[in-house]
C-alpha cells in the first residue's frame, strides 16, 4: 500500500504533464494540425512515390524504346497527367503543409515548426523546378507536334530528356526530403 501511494504522489515529469494537459486541453485547432499535418504527409509522399516512380521505372522503360515511341509516350503522358487526383496531391502537398505550419504555430505547439518549414521548403523548391524545367520541357515537347510528323525525332528526344530526368531526379529528392521532414514534425506532435 505504501508503495503505491508513493507512486500515485511521484511528481510528473515534463513529458507526462504536457501530455495530460494536452489530453484535457485538446481543442479543434489541435485536432485540425494534426489532421492538416496527416494530409500533408500523405499528398508529398503521393508525389514523391509519382516522381520516384518515373525515376526508377517509366524513363528507364522509355530510355530503351525508339525516340518516336519515347516522344509519343511522354506526349500523352503530359495530357493524362493533369487531372484531378494529380492536382490533390500536387498542390494538396503545398496548401496542407502550410495550413499544418499555421495551425501549429497558432495553437503553441511551435516544437512542430522547425520540420513543418523544411519540408515547406522542399516542398516550394520542388515546384520551382517542376516550374522553370519540366513543365517547359513538357510544354515543348507538345509544341513539336505529333510524332509521326517530327522530322529529327532523336533531337527532340535528346533536348527534352537530358533536362527532364535530371530535373525530375531532384524533384523526387526534393519531395522525399519534404516527406521526411513531415514525418518528423508528426513524432514531435505526439510529444507536444
Amino acid at each position: 500500500m505504501h508503495d503505491r501511494e508513493q507512486t500515485m504522489r511521484r511528481p510528473r515529469t515534463d513529458h507526462e504533464q504536457r501530455r495530460a494537459d494536452r489530453q484535457q486541453g485538446e481543442t479543434d485547432a489541435d485536432i485540425a494540425g494534426l489532421v492538416s499535418l496527416i494530409a500533408a504527409t500523405i499528398t508529398t509522399g503521393l508525389m514523391a512515390g509519382l516522381f520516384f516512380a518515373f525515376d526508377v521505372s517509366v524513363m528507364p522503360a522509355l530510355g530503351r524504346s525508339d525516340d518516336r515511341t519515347f516522344i509519343a509516350v511522354m506526349q500523352r503522358i503530359n495530357v493524362a497527367v493533369i487531372n484531378g487526383w494529380f492536382m490533390i496531391g500536387f498542390l494538396g502537398s503545398l496548401l496542407f503543409t502550410g495550413l499544418a505550419l499555421a495551425l501549429h504555430l497558432a495553437s503553441g505547439a511551435a516544437g512542430a515548426a522547425p520540420p513543418l518549414i523544411g519540408a515547406l521548403v522542399a516542398y516550394a523548391l520542388q515546384l520551382g523546378v517542376t516550374g522553370r524545367v519540366n513543365i517547359p520541357l513538357n510544354n515543348a515537347l507538345d509544341q513539336a507536334g505529333p510524332v509521326e510528323r517530327i522530322a529529327d525525332p532523336a533531337a527532340v528526344r535528346q533536348a527534352f530528356a537530358s533536362r527532364w530526368v535530371p530535373a525530375n531526379r531532384w524533384r523526387t529528392l526534393l519531395c522525399t526530403i519534404a516527406l521526411g521532414c513531415l514525418a518528423w514534425a508528426l513524432v514531435l506532435h505526439g510529444r507536444l
